[in-house]
Parts: structure tokens; C-alpha cells; sequence
């Protein structure tokens, strides 16, 4: 009987596999045409809907002109903001808008409603460009409610409206202009995107790399609702980036330069040393940001070790068989490669890591052959660099010393956790996370309230030791930091980091919502940006978002995460009488708030660490936490009107 009802479960599987099959049929298989798979897919195109994908329209649009300034067309872009509404204007060749032969439609419109179309395919009309999959003036378009072009070109002016991305209707032809260009002006959808609001922070911040990049292009930005207007233009180029990058530390020289165009590859390169303990290397190629490096980025790295290796061995300058390594001879180095490369190769349409295997080879020769002939050509020069990285040669071995004695004592040892430690009971990093908290009060409380299966708590005592101002050898000796490295599990270093060991998916910073948690919050970022950036790059730190306050009304609670989330709340309950309570630590809350508020996967808000804008992050990071007073008094004369939430 058993076996009778195993077949008969058997052959119902089978039919009801064959009914599903039989319903998925041709009908079902859905071909998207236009730009219908932008709007269906957004996140294919921009990367997210959030903040990054909402700037990153602003920025294909802007790459525009970008491509013309480096075909020696472009030398003046204008972005203007006004609240939802951009306007990109440039003073390049105008799209064409001549008959398409094929598509028999304006050209414009079939860069601006088509996917993978554009000049950036034929290297005769962009020798250089970083916009290559020809997807991103027309995926803006498709994820705008409005947007209209203007092309100023053989003495006229074309003009063609777009709303969500289909044309309203065909190319206009308006009056007459001395004038060539292309100005877009657009406006996000508000259905796909989380919430239309420009950062001017981000914007300009990416206007002003863009500045440095391109030598001699004005780039001129104006918020119009907060009257801000902005010009940037560099005379120096990547120069002036390494001082600018540099301005919250001490240098050791003026900025070193050199260019050349190697195996048809245009390079440019610029230096220097400071007396902090920190590497800044920042990468791009054809003015793209390849914050993840790259083969360019390697045949700097191969270039630096090497040449200055060898300066070191022909002057007798390395004793008790000592040898530079890679990571002496970039300490306290900051430094721009920029190349500008026919048919670059990207990895994915974010292009974040440049893969052609030409570009090693190419920057590797220039920065030999040039940084040999500098440091014999100038001894001032190669006594700084060369007294640096070797104080350096000598730290690193102090800091080798100390990890071996911090491994015999069991500090660093994955295998023996820190007793403050409050492990989960799953193994599997991908489900687990650890809440760094401050203090043990907080700890304590998220201990209680946590769910002990996937979440591990953290306390750590007061703040910890300030990076910015401190070498490896010292910050291995500071017990929270020690404490920290062996709970993550993953090492510390070129030679000890392995970010396969990390024993949490989810690193969680949760500090009290006052200044001393500001505080404390940021003396760990820097430790992370500094010592495990893998781990920003990952995806991996996060920050919590505990509620600033708790409301009873009607024999109910509410909590707010922001005082606009408070004020909104007060006009919707009118003349309601409540109780608000302002939390100032998270030592204020019984566990079972902090659980429902902060810690419960359903319900929480956190704050993803990323890499966006490493290069800005870098010089705030330097002028906040580093040695100079001047310019982190500066910044913050500048930057206190911005400040809204003050405790004092």
C-alpha cells in the first residue's frame, strides 16, 4: 500500500510539472523594446535607485562633455540645479541631428531613445572616451519624467521633448546661434527613484575631479535654491589634485610631474610625500574613477618598489640585509595616475577596475625611467624619499615583531576570541553580524535584546586610538583596536589581511546619537578606511540608526529617526497631547527597544559604508583627524553653518 501511494505521489508531481510546463509557453517569453528595459531594470544601468543611481544621471550626462573636452572640442560645461530639475549645458560639436541612415529618424533622437548608440563606438570621433557602452545619455532619459535637448550646431538651434522616454514628438528646428552645443535639461521619476534630492556635496565633489582631470576646463555649478554658484578650473591638472588631496597634511616636497605618451597611451602622474603613515593612491582612467585600481595601479606599484629598490642598493642605503617592500615605499605617499586609453576595458558598466594589460606596461616604463632620473638628477629629493621609506623599512619590521607577539599571546589568533566578546552561535559568516558598540552600558542592552543566533555584540572601552596620527607598531599596541582586529578575524596589513576570514558579513558601528558617539563613530571609520578599506569595498561596515526619540500618545509609542520625521509626526497629530523623550544613548533604552528599533533585521535602518567619493573621504579624514590645526579649523569656520544638531 505504502508503495502504491509513493508512484501515485510520483506521477502527480509529474503532471503537475507537465501543467506548468505546458503553461509556460512563447506567450510568456516578453521582449522589451526601447528603452522599456531601463525602466523595468533600473539598477542594470545606474548601479541603485537610491542616492548613488539618482547622481549618477547628473554624471552620465556631464561625461558627455567630458568626452568632447578630451576630443579637443569642449572647454566650458555648465550644471545648474534647480531642487528636481538639472540642466547640463556644453559648448562641444553638438550631437549630430542629421538623418540616420539606417533608423531613418534624426540622429539625436536615436542617441537619445536607443540603447548602444552613440559616437563612443568609432575611435575616429572619440580617440578617448569614458562613456563606451553607448547606454547613458538615453538610460537617463528613460528614467526621467522630462526631458528636453537643445543642439547648437551648423548655425541653428534642434530642439526634441522626451517624457519617459519617448519622444513627444520629432526634431525641432527653432532659430540661429553662432554658438555649438548640446544643454539637457531633465527631471527624475519620481516612481523609480526612493527620493529625488541632489546632494550639492556630491555633485561637486565629482565636478571638481572632474576639473583637476581635464586642465584648463571651466566647470561651472549653481544651486539655484541656495544660491551657491561655483567655478572650477585647474591650471596645474593632477597636481593640483595631490595638494588639494593633501591639504590637511604636512608635505614633505612639492608635488613631482611627469607625462608621456607610452604604446599610444597618454599618462600622466604626480606625487608626493607627507609625514603621515598613510598610502593614497587614486586611479583613473579616461577621468573615470577606478577606486578599485586596476593594471595601471600595478605597474605604478611595480614601478615605486622597484626603482626605489634599486636607488637604494646602488647608493648603499639598506643595511642588516634589510629591503624595501611594497608597502614602505608607499607610506605617507599620496599620488593621481591618470591615462587616457583607446579602448579601455572596464569591468562592468560602473567601471571601477580597468583591465587592459597594456596599461601596466606602459605606466611601469614611464614612472622607472622617470622617477630613476629624478632622484639621481635630484639629491634634496631622493634624501626626503628615501629617508622616509626606509623609517618605514624599519617600522615595518617593529610591527612584524609586535604581531608575532600579539599571535603568542593569542590577541590576533582567530581561534581565541577576546573575552568581551559576545559570540553568535552560527559559524556561517554570510548570516552573521557584529554590533560594535560603544561602552558596556549599550553593550549590556544589546546583549539582552540581540538574536543570539546571528548576532555578535562588541563593546569597546571609551575611543579608540586616532589612526590618522599613528604607525602600524603603535596602533597594534593599543588593546581596543587589538581587540577589534580579533573579532573580525580577517588580519590587519598587507601581509595578515585576508578578507576570506572574516568571520561577520555585517560589521555594524552603533554609537550613542550625541557628539562623543559622533566622535567615536569616526575614530572607527578611519581605522576601517585606513586598515581594512576591503572591507568598505565589500560592503561590509554599516552604521545604525538608532531613533532620536520616543513618543507616547494615545496609549501608544512611536519612535523618530530624525527631527524631520519628529516635526512631520507633530503636524499629523495636530493638538494631540504626547510625551517625547529625546534619547541621547543607547544605554537609555531597555533591550527589547533596542531589538525592535536598532537590531531587528524587519524593522531597523542602517547606513551602508561605501567608497563612492574615496578620494574626498581621504582629504576629510586627513583635515578632521590628522596633525594640522589650520586646515581642520578652516573646515569647520566654512562648514559650521551647515550644522544642525548641536550638543553643547
Amino acid at each position: 500500500m505504502a508503495k502504491k501511494n509513493k508512484r501515485g505521489n510520483a506521477r502527480s508531481k509529474i503532471e503537475e510539472k507537465n501543467k506548468h510546463s505546458r503553461a509556460y509557453d512563447a506567450s510568456k517569453i516578453q521582449v522589451l523594446k526601447g528603452l522599456e528595459a531601463v525602466r523595468r531594470r533600473p539598477a542594470m544601468y545606474i548601479g541603485d535607485v537610491g542616492v548613488r543611481g539618482l547622481h549618477h544621471l547628473v554624471f552620465e550626462v556631464v561625461d558627455n562633455g567630458i568626452d568632447e573636452a578630451l576630443a579637443g572640442f569642449c572647454d566650458h560645461i555648465k550644471v545648474n540645479i534647480n531642487k528636481d530639475v538639472v540642466e547640463i549645458e556644453d559648448n562641444g560639436r553638438g550631437i549630430p541631428t542629421d538623418m540616420h541612415p539606417v533608423q531613418k529618424k534624426s540622429a539625436l533622437e536615436v542617441v537619445m531613445t536607443m540603447l548602444h548608440a552613440g559616437g563612443k563606438f568609432d575611435d575616429k570621433v572619440y580617440s578617448i572616451s569614458g562613456g563606451l557602452h553607448g547606454v547613458g545619455v538615453s538610460a537617463v532619459n528613460a528614467l526621467c519624467e522630462f526631458l528636453e535637448v537643445e543642439v547648437y550646431r551648423n548655425g541653428k538651434v534642434y530642439r526634441q521633448s522626451y517624457k519617459y522616454g519617448e519622444p513627444k514628438a520629432a526634431v525641432k528646428v527653432g532659430g540661429k546661434t553662432g554658438k555649438t552645443g548640446t544643454k539637457i535639461r531633465f527631471s527624475p521619476d519620481k516612481a523609480i527613484f526612493s527620493k529625488v534630492e541632489f546632494k550639492k556635496a556630491i555633485v561637486t565633489q565629482r565636478l571638481r575631479e572632474l576639473a583637476f582631470l581635464n586642465k584648463g576646463l571651466k566647470i561651472d555649478f549653481e544651486d539655484v535654491e541656495t544660491k551657491t554658484k561655483e567655478r572650477y578650473l585647474s591650471r596645474g591638472g593632477v597636481q593640483d589634485l595631490v595638494k588639494y588631496l593633501d591639504s590637511g597634511r604636512n608635505r614633505m616636497h612639492k608635488p613631482i610631474y611627469f607625462a608621456d605618451t607610452k604604446e599610444d597611451i597618454e599618462i600622466e602622474v604626480a606625487l608626493e610625500y607627507n609625514d603621515s603613515y598613510l598610502e593614497n593612491i587614486f586611479t583613473f582612467a579616461n577621468t573615470i574613477n577606478t577606486h578599485e585600481g586596476g593594471t595601471h595601479l600595478i605597474g605604478f606599484k611595480s614601478a615605486l618598489t622597484r626603482t626605489l629598490n634599486d636607488y637604494a642598493r646602488r647608493h648603499n642605503q639598506l643595511k642588516d640585509n634589510l629591503s624595501l617592500a611594497g608597502e614602505d615605499t608607499r607610506e605617507g605617499l599620496t599620488a593621481v595616475v591618470s591615462i587616457k586609453i583607446k579602448n579601455p576595458q572596464f569591468e562592468g558598466q560602473t567601471k571601477t577596475k580597468l583591465g587592459n594589460t597594456e596599461a601596466k606596461g606602459a605606466v611601469e616604463s614611464l614612472v622607472n625611467e622617470r622617477l630613476s632620473a629624478m632622484l639621481e638628477e635630484t639629491p634634496r629629493f631622493a634624501n626626503v624619499v628615501m629617508g622616509k621609506v626606509l623609517a618605514a623599512a624599519r617600522s615595518r619590521e617593529a610591527a612584524r615583531k609586535a604581531r608575532e607577539l600579539t599571535r603568542r599571546k593569542s590577541l590576533i589568533d582567530s581561534e581565541s576570541l577576546p573575552g568581551k566578546l559576545a559570540d553568535c552561535s552560527s559559524t556561517d559568516p554570510d548570516e552573521c553580524e557584529i554590533f560594535v558598540v560603544e561602552g558596556d552600558s549599550a553593550g549590556g542592552s544589546a546583549k539582552q535584546g540581540r538574536d543570539r543566533r546571528f548576532q555578535a555584540i562588541l563593546p569597546l572601552r571609551g575611543k579608540i586610538l586616532n589612526v590618522e596620527k599613528s604607525g602600524l607598531n603603535k596602533i597594534l599596541s593599543n588593546n581596543e583596536i587589538r581587540t577589534l582586529i580579533s573579532a573580525i578575524g580577517c588580519g590587519i596589513g598587507e601581509d595578515d589581511f585576508d578578507i576570506s576570514k572574516v568571520r561577520y558579513k555585517k560589521v555594524v558601528i552603533m554609537t550613542d546619537a550625541d557628539v562623543d558617539g559622533a566622535h567615536i563613530r569616526t575614530l572607527l571609520l578611519t581605522f576601517f578606511f585606513r586598515f581594512m578599506k576591503d572591507l568598505i569595498d565589500g560592503g561590509i561596515i554599516y552604521i545604525a540608526q538608532p531613533p532620536l526619540y520616543r513618543i507616547r500618545h494615545d496609549k501608544t509609542h512611536d519612535y523618530m529617526y530624525s527631527d524631520e520625521e519628529l516635526q512631520k509626526f507633530l503636524k499629523k497629530i495636530g493638538d494631540k497631547k504626547c510625551d517625547i523623550q529625546r534619547y541621547k544613548g543607547l544605554g537609555e533604552m531597555n533591550p527589547d527597544q533596542l531589538w525592535q528599533t536598532t537590531m531587528d533585521p524587519e524593522k531597523r535602518v542602517l547606513k551602508k559604508v561605501t567608497m563612492e567619493d574615496a578620494a574626498e573621504a581621504d582629504r576629510l579624514f586627513s583635515i578632521l583627524m590628522g596633525g594640522e590645526v589650520e586646515p581642520r579649523r578652516k573646515f569647520i569656520e566654512e562648514n559650521a553653518r551647515y550644522v544642525e544638531n548641536l550638543d553643547v
